[in-house]
């Protein structure tokens, strides 16, 4: 098979598993409403204290290595009732557990001192950006909900504030999809809440068999062609790493692969540590399009789920100007990613144990103390 035949076979499996990935977006929605207002806000309430939520945010993230996956999840809950105030913390929360896929894929350098002590640095710079910019803006949106009254604001412009002035061409499509799986599911059992359940299973299913074919191809269609171009086009400068994280986040659709694919590079010595900074905040800006891509795809609550998606793309981008306004703060995550590092190089238990408090036994346990 000729290259340009691959090329055009991996564009329309892309295609295929976007489609996919629409319809079980939809069918969440449609699982909630099937459950019934009752039982839903009875799920909801245990993510009902912003903390819980943030937490839950972080564990199920960190389980399922993929931001992408928790906030398109989040996108669908919120079509299918849960209140925006409520999915915004889930979507901080998402924003550090994402960050811990390149922190597990530093560990492979971990028998070279030197090398070890570069990867590990390149990877938990992301880490501690988005622990420092949901320390910073975590406050802010608890005590004033700026993040849901500037998203409420964008989506309303994107919506012409009513979610019967917007008809999405891409609802048009994935409606039919999703009520005829629905019904398939649906002449399997009578009982109302059982069909709920597999319906919700069966769009798990979907959406991460969608999302890791997906990222796979897109990974070998986009990142292949520009991991020539890293060292001597990428970093060159800031703005032009920053733009580039966003556009290869948003071909790749996953700021795991972006970020966790120069850590190598890291290692090597080949990138410093302030090269790789702004890509890392413009993967964190460009992984926000999966959430708004899936927003504009469900069938109900259409305004109030465009609002959960940009309030995911505000975050980051607030994040950014909030830590990087002041030079000694802009400085903070670099530092303490070295100071980080060079324990970890010194003593090999640090970086596992670091992984797993922060990213499970701490989430974890402030779950249940703060239900």
């Amino acid at each position: 098979m000729s290259e340009r035949a691959k090329r055009l076979l991996g564009v329309l499996a892309v295609l295929g598993l976007l489609y996919l990935f629409l319809v079980s977006i939809g069918m969440v929605g449609a699982a909630f409403k099937l459950a019934g207002k009752g039982l839903a806000k009875e799920i909801f309430g245990f993510a009902s204290n912003p903390l819980t939520g943030l937490f839950i945010g972080i564990f199920a993230t960190s389980l399922v290595q993929s931001s992408s996956t928790t906030t398109s999840i989040v996108v669908g809950l919120v079509a299918g009732g849960m209140p925006v105030n409520t999915a915004i913390p889930i979507i901080m929360g998402a924003n550090i557990g994402t960050s811990v896929t390149n922190t597990l894929v530093s560990l492979g350098h971990i028998s070279r001192t030197n090398e070890f002590e570069r990867a590990f640095a390149a990877s938990t710079v992301h880490d501690f950006f988005n622990l420092l910019s949901v320390i910073v803006l975590f406050p802010l949106q608890y005590f004033t909900g700026f993040l849901g009254h500037l998203a409420h604001g964008l989506a309303g412009v994107v919506t012409g504030g009513s979610d019967l002035q917007f008809h999405s061409p891409l609802k048009a499509v994935v409606k039919p999809a999703v009520h005829l799986l629905v019904n398939l599911v649906g002449g399997l059992t009578g009982v109302k809440l059982l069909h709920a359940g597999l319906v919700v299973l069966l769009a798990g299913v979907l959406l991460f068999i969608s999302l890791k074919y997906m990222t796979a191809i897109l990974r070998g269609l986009v990142m292949e062609r520009a991991s020539g171009f890293f060292e001597r086009t990428i970093f060159r400068n800031t703005l032009t790493a920053f733009v580039v994280g966003i556009l290869l986040t948003i071909g790749v659709q996953s700021s795991s692969i972006t970020t966790s694919v120069i850590v190598p590079l890291a290692g090597a010595g080949l990138l410093t540590l302030e090269q790789i900074y702004p890509y890392t905040l413009g993967a964190n800006v460009g992984t926000t399009v999966t959430a708004i891509l899936a927003s504009l795809a469900v069938p109900e609550h259409f305004t109030a789920a465009v609002t959960t998606a940009f309030s995911h793309l505000l975050f980051n981008v607030c994040g950014i100007i909030a830590i990087n306004i002041l030079p000694p703060v802009r400085r903070l995550p670099l530092r303490l990613a070295r100071t980080l590092a060079s324990q970890a190089a010194r003593r090999k238990w640090v970086p596992v144990l670091y992984i797993l408090v922060v990213f499970f036994l701490i989430p974890l346990s402030l779950i249940f103390a703060t239900r």
